[in-house]
């Protein structure tokens, strides 16, 4: 799991402006998608919607970090 927590965080930091911002986007459509299909019907593994939105919080904080130019 850290394993691949690491190769997350260092994948972002390859990653371009406009490409992080696509990014965030995309997964935010995909989080809405999956709340509203576990509404519906409850997933298999509810735990990705979690993983999912700290991914969405972790792209997030990446991005404030380069618009502030740190």
């Amino acid at each position: 799991m850290a394993n691949k927590k690491f190769e997350f965080n260092k994948s972002i930091k390859d990653f371009n402006l406009e490409d992080l911002k696509a990014r965030v986007q995309e997964d935010e459509l995909r989080l809405k998608k999956l709340e509203f299909a576990h509404a519906i019907t409850p997933l298999e593994n509810p735990m990705s919607i979690r993983a999912l939105r700290r991914e969405v919080a972790q792209l997030k904080t990446e991005l404030k970090k380069r618009e502030l130019g740190a």
